[in-house]
């Protein structure tokens, strides 16, 4: 994945605006200790993966009990067996029908791999819904050095208040959303659904340090974990939660928050962002042929005939100026799309949804009328909501630590010490 992460951010949450996950009822969530361990999804619901180690390694059931020993280099196969049973392949092809619930365990400090990627702690292989399920069991604060790497990664000193703003936000992520993955066999999954993880090889030494720094340190808001979200690049300001989630109530720590740092017409914390600004276009014909295909399921109607397009306006916008309906006009028919929903719908010419709902539009039309191009010019990199990322860096650099940075961005919240 990324060895730079900030010159192409945003794997996760944040940066391609998935929806906020539902809260895990608080009663339903162990309590976080020093030694706690976090349950990732690593590889779910798989025909085969292959489990070894660095090292020697052992192979035990659930109750610790052996069931064979391997070496580097020699992993093991697993694919799904039976109902609660798991197909077991060894290195010199011997084959072993178990239950589910096997441990693959380094036998000294080495680390474990599951298919090509290496991971601390230990796997854990059980039988999937339709597969084979390998779980990355592992402490939090090592889970969270390659999120956080991922996530916001490390290029210079004067960086490092954010990274820790970050390990800060990851680690009340995983405090308040533990256990939603509960019905699967663990707490997250290994990609942007939850926070994206793919072990040692995607950390850093600095990243590290800072997620250290930061050991047990959360964000509350009235004695609970927050939603601590976050995104790569305000454009101007950060967004309110209501009004990019529409089912969404007011949450005090996710308002509107200004980034800006100064008086000028760009001072704003965020202009380090390649993605500041930005301008999308398309043809009309270009056009016509994306909305075909993006329109009827952001709207939830078929459109059989789209005709000749008209007009392509935003009707509402948010307090911050992001677009909060989409109008899409055309000889057949008008059609209004949500704000949650536009990104989905306006893609860009490589095919991935549009950077943010910052944007203005112009339209070109022909002498009947029908729209020949169409320009967004933008601002920002993600759903808006939360911490800006490129924000919390160009505060970092502006001398601002970490407890200043989330005071900023998750306003009213407390920073303590889960464990």
């Amino acid at each position: 994945m990324r060895r730079s992460a900030l010159a192409a951010m945003c794997v996760a949450v944040a940066c391609g605006g998935r929806p906020a996950p539902p809260a895990v009822p608080m009663a339903a969530l162990p309590p976080i200790q020093a030694a706690t361990l976090i349950r990732v999804g690593v590889a779910v619901d798989r025909d085969s993966v292959l489990v070894g180690a660095t090292q020697d390694f052992s192979v035990l059931t659930g109750d610790s009990a052996a069931i064979g020993t391997g070496s580097a280099g020699a992993p093991w196969t697993a694919r799904p067996g039976g109902v609660g049973r798991l197909i077991l392949r060894d290195w010199q092809g011997v084959e072993r029908d178990v239950a589910s619930g096997v441990i693959v365990r380094p036998v000294t400090d080495g680390y474990v791999t599951i298919g090509s990627r290496r991971y601390r702690g230990e796997a854990w292989i059980i039988r999937g819904t339709a597969g084979v399920t390998v779980i990355n069991r592992v402490t939090i604060e090592d889970y969270l050095m390659s999120v956080v790497a991922l996530e916001l990664g490390f290029r210079a000193p004067s960086d490092r208040e954010a990274v820790k703003a970050q390990a800060v936000a990851a680690r009340t992520y995983v405090a308040r959303y533990r256990g939603r993955r509960e019905a699967l066999g663990f707490d997250v999954y290994a990609t942007d659904a939850d926070q994206v993880y793919t072990g040692i090889d995607s950390e850093f030494p600095e990243v590290a340090d800072a997620v250290r720094a930061t050991t047990g340190e959360i964000l509350t808001y009235g004695g609970r974990p927050i939603q601590a979200l976050f995104h790569s690049t305000c454009g101007w300001s950060t967004e309110s939660i209501e009004q990019v989630w529409l089912n969404s109530a007011p949450v005090p720590y996710l308002q509107a928050v200004s980034d800006r740092s100064g008086d000028g017409p760009d001072d704003y914390y965020c202009r380090i962002s390649p993605r500041f600004r930005w301008r999308e276009e398309w043809t009309g014909d270009a056009l016509a042929s994306m909305l075909a295909r993006t329109l009827p399921a952001a709207v939830g109607t078929p459109i059989p005939d789209l005709g000749r397009l008209t007009d392509v306006r935003v009707g509402r916008t948010s307090p911050t100026g992001r677009a909060a309906e989409l109008v899409v006009s055309s000889t057949t028919g008008t059609w209004s799309v949500p704000s949650y929903r536009i990104r989905e719908v306006l893609r860009t010419s490589a095919g991935s949804q549009l950077l943010s709902t910052l944007f203005q539009l112009y339209v070109e039309r022909q002498r009947d009328g029908a729209v020949s191009k169409l320009v967004a010019a933008g601002a920002g990199y993600g759903h808006g909501v939360g911490m800006c990322q490129f924000g919390a860096v160009g505060r970092a650099r502006a001398g601002q630590d970490y407890r200043t940075i989330l005071a900023a961005y998750y306003q009213g919240t407390t920073l303590e010490r889960a464990y």
